[in-house]
C-alpha cells in the first residue's frame, strides 16, 4: 500500500510540472500589461548566443535575451528530455526588455501542445 500510495504521489509531482508558472515570481499575469506568447530556451545551446554557461532566453520577434527574474533549473533540469537545452518551448510572458535583457514578472511555461492560450505571440 505504501508503494502505490508513493507511485501516486511522484507521478502527481512529475506531471506537474509540465505547465509551470516560475515560483519566484508572480503567479497569476498582471492584466494590465500584455501576455506574450514566446520560444524560452537555452540561450547559449539553441540560440548561439554568447555565454559560459546555460541560461534562460526568450525569442521576441526576431530578437533573443537572456531572461532575468527565472532560472533556467526552475523548470527541470536543462539538459532533461524536454529540458530548455535539449527543446525550444512556449512560455507566456510578461516583463520588458532593459538593457538587452527581458526582465520577467510573469513567466508560464506551455505544456508542448497547449495551442489554446489568449497570448499574444511574438
Amino acid at each position: 500500500m505504501k508503494s502505490l500510495l508513493s507511485a501516486v504521489v511522484f507521478l502527481l509531482f512529475v506531471s506537474s510540472g509540465y505547465s509551470q508558472v516560475a515560483k519566484s515570481l508572480s503567479k497569476k499575469p498582471d492584466p494590465s500589461k500584455e501576455l506574450m506568447l514566446v520560444e524560452a530556451s537555452c540561450g547559449e545551446c539553441n540560440y548561439g548566443m554568447p555565454g559560459n554557461d546555460c541560461d534562460l532566453a526568450v525569442k521576441i520577434k526576431d530578437s533573443t535575451y537572456y531572461v532575468d527574474g527565472v532560472g533556467i533549473f526552475e523548470f527541470g533540469h536543462p539538459h532533461d528530455k524536454n529540458g530548455f537545452c535539449v527543446a525550444v518551448r512556449h512560455a507566456e510572458v510578461q516583463g520588458e526588455v532593459v538593457n538587452g535583457r527581458f526582465k520577467a514578472s510573469y513567466f508560464k511555461l506551455l505544456k508542448e501542445d497547449d495551442n489554446n492560450n489568449k497570448a499574444k505571440e511574438n
